[in-house]
């Protein structure tokens, strides 16, 4: 039986109460869960012995002794059971329900009250108000009356903070969170110096949005005006992290309110935010991005004295896909920080990297890669020992209203998935959030779990400073209009704490002003240039570039075959507890003969050998993706499973010596998530293989906002460069429309400046070379591959040890065998058509078609392809070959490159399928009768 966690349902208390008396008898006769179980809930106190008789049942867990009064007036056993009982519900349900009526909306929006938080619902009446009685659930041995308990319960949970927890299936947790909250009654005792520090967060806030809207009158800042206790709320949060241990925040959030946090938090220098509003083109590198979108890094210095690095991740206006880059670049970081130490990772213990996530209300219920995000928390290949969330919650969506957003009450229901508290809190009440804000950071410092902070305010303005927002919403904005700001309301709370004067709180916001002025004075002197940006970090360690391939050094990634054997025999070594799959016995037999040389290498087993070789070089491999530690096609087998026990063991981390750390993860069923995840990883980790492999190609669809919006652009917009590996499963063999395409033709449609690259290896020697060659060259360009089906178990598409240790990956393999002076016809191509091709080719006799295959399609080897051509004489037909319809593959990119001619030397033409608006038949016959017919027509006489 496992430890008893929870408290029992109303379903099983008869057989409770009776385990109860049972305790309450002999503590001995339970077992000891139970046992253990009731001390707790007595705090440790000897059970108090029971009273038998027929008129009343003995004082038990649910039914507590009666205090002297209810005695002395004369309450009979059963009325003081069904006092007893009401009570417990009385409590049960505010914790419950008590969010529904809490005051957290600053707009006093009304409320409807559910009707079992009225008291007439549990029938006390006047009398039943001032009674005694003790009560357990409240954690407290003291007796109150009954009023004084709905006091309470008012207090801490309908005031300016409303807390959904019981929803939590742990008890343990649960029973934290009511201690720290009842016996606070969730208000948090300031000094003056911490009220006065609030204050002057707000001030800030409030003269920072202010000032811009008075000297860029029209521009588009994003106001967070509405919202101000954020800047105070990532203050407290910033300062608690550095006291818990923390030495670095990632955080991660869109445009609204995004300089205002630049400016206030991250300590960004208003005079280049303010340059930047001038538009000045020294700001820009590449094509840049708007100055709500931009990123920034900085150390700052805590008040208790403690360093902290703030980085503020940079975000195209799809709003919540950086959430899993951010948690990327979190968990990739403190893998780092516990292989330095040689640890467990961030399940087990939280190291000293936090994620903090500022979302939206409507973005936040409506976006799907919040539950993508989300679902990531507690699996083992992404968890980042807890997220805190931090909801800015305007109360609308540019101009959609709450009702028409959401099918739920708050915007935070998607997050009851993850048994974690979600705090809601009235932006308006700056010390109700410095109490959440505490909470919430010991929630996570204990328990390693995401919390939520959910805090109302509204948006003073327009979605933009130049949208007139009372059009869709005249009420709401009329209501807003008449609000004072939260400083005033603030300021208005100290004056009459006495805690401040008014001469003191303008003479800080006359210094705010004054900074701010100087600011602008010195962004508006022409002398001024934009700061440097310096390589920090591990990105400082290597000789890491970008820009374009041909001014990036070539590199050898070829490996001495002996090593190689070393490599693959040492994968097919296994303690000898375990016990494989009968199966899995021929696949490492298999292994052996190929590390012996008696079996060429396949697919696989070359994968295998690159992952090998970089680790062993001391380089960090990650392959992420949907079942990829087995492989979709069940060729890869990189995590075993004990046939008896069922556990994994990977033979890839034991290759001996002092290697780099291997992850093989199977991921969810998430697409959005997961390679935003892997993206982020690859940001802080140019020194390692970060692979993200598609079930199927055509699953990539669903990530296609974190390729176009961060893979692709992420140089030109940020200057950011990253390593990640796509690996996405491609070709056309009769698997129906959604397992043949992984649209090929969008990444090639995305290529330009070089900015990613597209490959299509033909063996497996170019599979391993091409790996290699992404971390061995210090090029750092998102690499895409697409990787075989068929050709995995393809008994010519095969590779041999002395392949591999070639000097480096051929970006375009020239016809090996026929004499160039024969040719009459040209067959260009790409991936596993050309075995076909070669078939055909062989089965006609012909000797005067050449085969040639383009390995890599982006950056285009226009060079290479040239001297491949050089032999062949002029006006040779070149015909490109696809499987891919028309308007798909690499035809219509290459046909606009070169146009009819190549090199002004060789007519150009193309066979393909017809233009067709799905990519592939859903009939196995129909592929295989276009298939044969496609390849007849490459050798088809013209």
């Amino acid at each position: 039986m496992k430890e008893l966690t929870d408290v029992p349902s109303v379903w099983n208390l008869p057989f409770v109460e009776q385990l109860y008396a049972e305790f309450a008898r002999d503590p001995a006769s339970l077992a000891p869960e139970w046992r253990q179980y009731f001390e707790s809930l007595k705090n440790g106190e000897p059970p108090v012995p029971a009273r038998f008789g027929p008129s009343f049942q003995p004082p038990s867990l649910f039914r507590a002794r009666p205090g002297p009064s209810m005695e002395r007036d004369g309450f009979d056993e059963s009325k003081i059971a069904a006092l007893q009982h009401r009570v417990y519900r009385l409590v049960r349900h505010y914790r419950v329900r008590g969010h529904n009526i809490a005051g957290v909306d600053p707009l006093g929006l009304p409320r409807p009250m559910p009707p079992e938080l009225e008291l007439g619902f549990f029938g006390f009446a006047e009398g039943d108000m001032d009674r005694p009685i003790h009560c357990e659930t409240l954690q407290s041995n003291r007796t109150f009356t009954i009023r004084q308990i709905l006091q309470q319960l008012q207090d801490t949970y309908c005031r300016s903070i409303g807390v959904q927890y019981m929803h939590i299936d742990n008890f343990a947790i649960r029973s934290w969170l009511q201690a720290r909250m009842e016996s606070t009654r969730n208000r948090l005792e300031l000094t003056r110096e911490e009220q006065i520090r609030i204050f002057t967060r707000l001030t800030d806030a409030v003269t920072f949005e202010e000032f811009i809207r008075k000297k860029f009158v029209g521009a588009k800042s994003f106001s967070l005006e509405g919202c101000e206790s954020l800047i105070p709320l990532l203050d407290l949060a910033i300062e608690k992290a550095a006291d818990q241990g923390i030495k670095e925040i990632v955080m991660g959030m869109a445009h609204r309110g995004r300089l205002n946090v630049l400016a206030n938090v991250l300590g960004k220098s208003s005079r280049q935010i303010f340059r930047e509003f001038a538009d000045d083109l020294k700001f820009f590198r590449g094509h840049g991005d708007v100055k709500y979108h931009l990123g920034y890094s900085n150390d700052r210095t805590t008040a208790s004295g403690r360093p902290i690095h703030l980085s503020l991740c940079f975000n195209p206006s799809h709003l919540e896909f950086v959430n899993p880059v951010v948690l990327g670049r979190v968990r990739v970081k403190q893998d780092r920080f516990w292989a330095d130490r040689g640890e467990a990772g961030p399940e087990t213990e939280a190291a000293p990297c936090m994620a903090l996530l500022i979302h939206g209300d409507a973005s936040f219920a409506g976006e799907g890669v919040v539950q993508e995000t989300l679902n990531l928390s507690q699996l083992p290949g992404y968890g980042v020992g807890g997220t805190v969330h931090v909801i800015v919650n305007n109360q609308i969506g540019f101009t959609t209203s709450p009702s028409e957003a959401r099918s739920c009450v708050y915007p935070t229901d998607v997050a009851r998935m993850l048994q974690i508290p979600i705090f809601h809190v009235n932006g308006e009440d700056p010390e109700a959030v410095a109490q959440v804000v505490r909470l919430a950071m010991d929630f996570r410092q204990k328990f390693h779990r995401d919390v939520v902070i959910d805090m109302f305010g509204y948006r003073r303005l327009g979605h933009n400073e130049g949208d007139e927002p009372s059009f869709t919403q005249p009420v709401l904005y009329k209501a807003i209009q008449r609000r004072k700001s939260v400083r005033e309301g603030y300021l208005d709370h100290l004056l009459a704490l006495g805690g401040l004067t008014r001469e003191e709180a303008d003479e800080i916001a006359r210094r705010r002003h004054e900074a701010l002025e100087r600011e602008l004075t010195q962004a508006q002197n022409e002398a001024f240039l934009p700061p440097t940006d310096k390589t920090q970090g591990v990105w400082a360690r290597g000789r890491y570039t970008g820009g374009l391939e041909k001014e990036a050094e070539e590199t050898h990634t070829g490996v001495e075959p002996k090593r190689l054997s070393e490599l693959l025999l040492k994968q097919t070594e296994l303690p000898e507890t375990f016990h494989p799959h009968p199966k899995i016995k021929k696949f490492l037999d298999s292994r052996r003969q190929m590390a012996a040389g008696a079996e060429p290498l396949d697919w696989a087993a070359a994968e295998a050998l690159a992952f090998a070789s970089l680790s062993a070089e001391g380089f960090r491999v990650r392959l992420s993706g949907q079942d990829s530690a087995r492989g979709t096609f069940s060729q890869r087998h990189a995590v075993l499973y004990d046939y008896e026990t069922g556990e994994p063991y990977v033979p890839l981390r034991h290759l001996g010596g002092d290697q780099g750390v291997v992850d093989i993860i199977n991921s969810p069923l998430s697409e959005a998530g997961v390679l935003g995840f892997d993206y982020g990883y690859s940001l802080d980790c140019p020194d390692g293989l970060i692979c993200w492999e598609a079930q199927f190609g055509d699953f990539v669809n669903a990530a296609q906002v974190i390729i176009d919006q961060f893979i692709a652009s992420a140089e030109d917009k940020w200057a950011r460069l990253s390593g990640i590996v796509l690996l996405l499963p491609h070709g056309f063999e009769g698997q129906g429309p959604e397992h043949s395409s992984a649209r090929l033709e969008r990444f090639l449609n995305l290529g330009a400046e070089d900015n990613i690259q597209v490959v299509c290896p033909s063996t497996p020697a170019q599979y391993f070379h091409c790996l290699r060659r992404q971390v061995v060259r210090p090029w750092r360009k998102p690499l895409i591959v697409m990787t075989p089906k068929s050709l995995l178990r393809d008994e010519r598409a095969v590779s041999t040890l002395g392949d591999c240790a070639q000097p480096t990956f051929q970006r375009v393999l020239p016809e090996a065998t026929l004499k160039p002076e024969r040719i009459r016809r040209i067959l260009l191509c790409s991936g596993k058509i050309y075995y076909e091709l070669l078939q055909q080719r062989e089965t006609l006799q012909r000797d005067d078609v050449a085969i040639l295959r383009l390995e890599q399609l982006y950056p285009f080897p226009d060079r290479l392809l040239q001297t491949a051509l050089e032999p062949y004489a002029a006006d040779t037909p070149v015909v490109f070959v696809q499987e891919e319809p028309e308007n798909m593959g690499a035809w219509r990119f290459l046909r606009v490159h070169f146009g009819e001619t190549l090199f002004g030397k060789f007519p150009f033409a193309g066979i393909r399928r017809p233009a067709s608006a799905s990519p592939a038949t859903g009939s196995a016959r129909i592929h295989k009768r276009d298939q044969k017919f496609l390849i007849a027509q490459a050798f088809a006489e013209a």
